[in-house]
């Protein structure tokens, strides 16, 4: 992986991971209109990843984020344990009425023809109050950390979240770490906070900072400003326009080495075709395509990423990486919550034209 130059020496750290941790209530297949009950998932679109690669893959992997000091907040800190992800915490205290919060997430699942509906509290959220100067990276890259990774839901959280990033990002660099993000464009999450045009700026201004880029084609297109088709009326998998639009990411910001994403096309809500692609220092690799029945799509996409950087963080060839990525993020949405539970033994078994069959 010469494209990446990844740390080979020992760290305390393989992957360390900014951004906001939240937590998701799930009323399953029923509209959230008429529910009665709901599970609690936590989540993160950054510690997804991180909880993923620690929980399946067995690597080493933090999160820096802010944490409340009240029940919610040791709900959620008793998840991240669970997960064997070492936190680094800023602390904000609860004022029994207003906040700080750790953000609410509401996400039914659909069926068939009725898809998934998601949409959010984030009022006062303690995430959004983060800002440069918060963490001490010199501390925490001390001993060593070989991936870092933030995201686009953090980046629109507030108008100091994008400067932590940005500052996360240069430490990474300094301290010898790959830096990655996750565009993960939210049309909902940006109208709020300037719109598409202060998206653009803002998620711009990180992608001078990144070694390796998750997203698809809505991502890249209106997260950052690249011209390309009308994603809402092509087939979902199709590479062919995604390697295009990489070409013009790359011409923009030849700082990219990693351009990758999942291709998905929709049958309805429990049936989708999947594959996944990825553009590697010039290199364009496609996934096989498998059809998904689909328990809970949140997620998958975060799968995904944990897979493809444990392949590369472990040595695989591109190819074997992508089809981690790819078998992972497939496991993912057959099970309820927004993080993994499967084990290395059957990513690797799927990654390698695995069947359902029972295993006896």
């Amino acid at each position: 992986m010469p494209a990446l130059n990844l740390r080979q020496d020992a760290c305390q750290l393989d992957f360390l991971s900014l951004g906001a941790l939240v937590h998701r209530l799930d009323p399953g297949v029923i509209p959230f209109r008429k529910a009665r009950s709901a599970e609690i998932h936590v989540s993160g679109g950054e510690y997804n990843v991180a909880a993923n690669l620690s929980d399946c893959f067995g690597l080493k992997t933090g999160i820096a984020t802010a944490m409340v000091n009240y029940p919610i907040g040791e709900l959620v800190q008793a998840r991240v344990r669970e997960t064997g992800v070492t936190p680094f915490y800023k602390w904000f205290e609860h004022d029994g009425v207003r906040g700080p919060n750790i953000a609410t997430v509401y996400s039914d699942r659909g069926q068939g023809v009725r898809p998934p509906v998601v949409f959010y509290n984030r009022a006062n959220e303690a995430g959004a109050l983060l800002k440069p100067g918060d963490f001490d990276w010199a501390k925490i890259f001390a001993g060593g950390v070989r991936w870092f990774h933030s995201g686009g839901i953090f980046a629109a959280l507030s108008e100091t979240t994008s400067g932590l990033i940005i500052e996360g990002m240069q430490a990474a660099k300094a301290a010898g770490a790959i830096n990655s993000f996750d565009l993960n464009y939210r049309a909902k999450l940006w109208s709020s906070a300037g719109g598409i045009k202060r998206a653009h700026e803002v998620l711009r201004g990180i992608a001078g900072n990144v070694d390796a880029l998750f997203g698809n084609e809505e991502d890249l297109q209106k997260g950052l400003g690249i011209q390309g088709p009308d994603v809402e009326t092509k087939s979902g998998l199709n590479p062919d326009s995604f390697f295009k639009i990489i070409e013009q990411v790359v011409k923009q910001f030849p700082n990219i080495k990693l351009v990758a994403t999942t291709l998905r096309e929709v049958h309805s809500t429990n049936r989708h075709d999947w594959a996944a692609v990825l553009w590697l220092d010039g290199q364009k690799l496609v996934s096989p395509t498998c059809q998904l029945d689909v328990l809970c799509r949140i997620g998958g996409g975060d799968g995904f990423a944990a897979g493809l950087m444990y392949g590369l963080l472990a040595g695989r060839s591109p190819e074997e990486a992508l089809r981690l990525g790819w078998a992972h993020g497939a496991l993912l949405t057959t099970f309820p919550g927004d993080v993994t539970m499967a084990r290395l033994e059957e990513v690797e078994a799927l990654a390698k034209g695995g069947s359902a069959r029972v295993q006896r």
